[in-house]
């Protein structure tokens, strides 16, 4: 594969894939850079059933379905870690863990975010060999096995009722008062009838116990503060994510205290030409239909944006004549008169400029970069570098005195 993309996307998730997808359609030369299984946390989802279109399937075959998409316009894949970036300079620049460079006009951040740690004692020493946080990649190793579910969130109950098809008990450790979950009251009411769960409540765990596997816990009651022991075998904490951004440190991204990305409505961040959708940004709802629309989103922003700054390279950087830049808005009389005008006085003075029209209804990149806030507006460039700025009134005279 070449080093030099278009539409270079981090993730292969959901909002990954899904800017893949328009990002191939757009016929723009995009590659997904993703360094587990396609489809991020979505591909550890058993079931899924609130996917517009799709009344019951599971992570893995939705997933599937959107990597086919993608495939489909030609999106190329890479398997690797992203490890730096520079996005200082127009071309992005990206640095993997196996010694790949790639450049990228623009760039989608959609690392999504991995499992919260809690840091108890026991907790990493036992990580794979009986401490997991991914039930449908781990529980069919407990068979007839005891089982305990930290956290009370629609993770932690779904995933703990699909454990239940393997364990012989499922205990579900809650903060909580009795009866009280914080996942949605549908996934509550079939946990409290699955005859394999139970509920310790008001608790907390305090340490993993065992040497080479898990051999059981320790559980603070909150309210008592008495201590108590539960043997089990395996431990499955489902207790928050945080972003997957750590890559992003002193890239001039901004970032929230937790490490989320901001983006406005059209998914940009504070650096032009790059993009954050999904779980790694900051946003209300966190769910695959959510980030497939912010992928959308983020790929045909960008496509713009790609647009944009090839028409200025072509038009504006390598014209041998001094440019007018020219914003206008073609539903505003105005303007329409002022490009009348402009091209007629351009006409009367040989030619002696190149007159570039810029759309501000569907090219915004430019504008922002001039800060045109009106229209008709004309930015007189030489080599990219701007001389003056014209006064746009509609008077011939008065504008062949600037020219």
């Amino acid at each position: 594969m070449a080093d030099n993309y278009e539409l270079l996307i981090i993730g292969g998730g959901p909002g990954g894939l899904a800017a893949a997808v328009y990002g191939g359609r757009a016929r723009l030369k995009t590659i997904v850079i993703n360094k587990g299984s396609i489809g991020g946390l979505a591909n550890t989802t058993r079931e899924i059933v609130n996917y517009p279109g799709y009344t019951h399937t599971t992570g893995p075959d939705l997933m599937e379905d959107f990597r086919y998409h993608a495939d489909s316009f030609g999106v190329g894949f890479l398997k690797d870690e992203v490890i730096s970036v520079d996005f200082s300079q127009e071309e992005k620049l990206v640095k993997t863990k196996k010694g790949r460079e790639l450049n990228a006009k623009a760039v989608i951040i959609a690392c999504g975010s991995e499992p919260r740690l809690l840091n108890i004692p026991g907790e990493k020493k036992l990580q794979g060999n009986g401490v997991a946080y991914c039930a449908t990649c781990d529980a069919e190793f407990f068979e007839g096995e005891d089982v305990i579910v930290v956290g009370s969130g629609d993770q932690a109950i779904e995933e703990g009722m699909y454990i239940t098809k393997y364990a012989r008990k499922v205990t579900v450790i809650v903060l909580h008062d009795e009866g009280i979950l914080d996942c949605n009251k549908v996934s509550a009411e079939r946990a409290s009838q699955n005859e394999k769960m139970e509920f310790i409540w008001n608790s907390t765990i305090e340490e993993v116990l065992g040497e080479d596997n898990v051999k059981g816990v320790q559980i603070k009651n909150l309210k008592t503060g008495d201590s108590t022991e539960l043997v089990c075998q395996g431990v499955f904490f489902f207790v928050g994510m945080i972003p997957s951004t750590h890559f992003l440190k002193d890239s001039g991204i901004e970032m929230d205290e937790k490490g989320y990305i901001p983006v406005n409505e059209m998914m940009e961040t504070n650096l032009e030409g790059v993009y954050a959708v999904g779980d790694n940004r900051v946003k209300y709802l966190r769910q695959v239909v959510t980030a497939a629309g912010d992928g959308a989103i983020a790929a045909v922003v960008a496509e713009r944006y790609i647009e944009e700054q090839n028409v200025f390279n072509t038009k504006v950087l390598q014209s041998e004549k001094k440019v007018l830049l020219l914003f206008y808005n073609a539903l505003n009389s105005e303007s329409v008169e002022f490009i009348t005008l402009l091209e007629e006085v351009n006409l009367e003075l040989s030619n002696s400029y190149k007159v570039v029209k810029v759309d501000m209804a569907t090219k915004k990149n430019l504008a922002h970069k001039y800060n045109i806030v009106k229209v008709p507006s004309v930015v007189l460039l030489d080599k990219g570098l701007e001389i003056k700025r014209l006064d746009c009134s509609v008077d011939k005279e008065k504008l062949k005195s600037q020219l």
